[in-house]
């Protein structure tokens, strides 16, 4: 008798347990799918640019001169470069060249050696002919138009016996850092309007902006579509075109 009372009484409370399982099994389910929803979305990555005009504020001309010395005459070599360093300072003071603006380094020295083609007894002797004095001149100032002047006419020095010549003409832009962050800003906003664009032509829309890698600052010629992983920086113009670009990745809600 007590067995036949039991029975019953397990069958309810195995239905009970079974129903509960269920219903937690719905659950899991429900919010599992619920998961899924919120957060399966493909990601859109674009890339967008904004461009600015720059004049560069910082010119470096740097040019050198030179005297060569018998190898007994080394003291009137010396001598000669003394002479020849007042000529360039007073060249540069002339045209309006500020003293501090100006670097003349320390003379350096160089051998000469014996020509085998004009001495053949003194081939395998090493024999020293004589020396080259040489000493560099470097000018930079924020006067880009008057130092590239300058730069172009050394032909009054060369006239005075002075052995000059330039080696090179550069050309900087100083202010950078002041438009970096409005560049950057321009090339997301015109990644945005790039991405909303291409996810339109889909018939979706554009959700939340994940991630935005930025590229070192391009500074190039103006018109040049030059472009480095490293970024670019031109020396060679005074007018240059600074160009910010970024990587933009939004959410495509499914």
């Amino acid at each position: 008798m007590r067995a036949r009372g039991i029975g019953p009484w397990i069958q309810l409370l195995a239905a009970v347990v079974i129903g509960a399982a269920v219903v937690a099994g719905t659950v899991i389910t429900a919010n599992a799918v619920d998961y899924i929803k919120t957060f399966n979305t493909s990601l859109l990555t674009v890339t967008g640019q904004a461009q600015v005009e720059v004049t560069s504020d910082e010119g470096k001309w740097t040019g050198q001169y030179f005297v060569n010395a018998q190898a007994d005459g080394l003291q009137a070599g010396y001598a000669q470069m003394a002479t020849a360093q007042a000529d360039v300072q007073a060249f540069l003071r002339g045209r309006g060249v500020p003293t501090s603006a100006v670097t003349i380094s320390p003379v350096t020295m160089s051998q000469i050696y014996v020509d085998c083609a004009q001495n053949p007894s003194a081939c395998g002797k090493f024999g020293i002919a004589g020396y080259r004095l040489t000493q560099t001149v470097t000018v930079q100032s924020g006067d880009v138009q008057g130092i590239t002047k300058v730069a172009q006419d050394v032909s009054p020095l060369v006239n005075e016996g002075v052995a000059f010549s330039t080696d090179s003409l550069e050309y900087y832009y100083t202010k950078l850092d002041t438009l970096r962050g409005k560049l950057t800003a321009e090339a997301t906003s015109e990644a945005q309007s790039r991405a909303q664009q291409i996810a339109a032509a889909t018939g979706r829309q554009v959700g939340q902006l994940v991630s935005v890698q930025t590229q070192p600052l391009q500074l190039t010629p103006v018109n040049s579509s030059q472009v480095s992983n490293n970024g670019q920086y031109d020396t060679t113009t005074i007018s240059k075109q600074l160009t910010a670009i970024v990587q933009a990745q939004f959410r495509l809600p499914q």
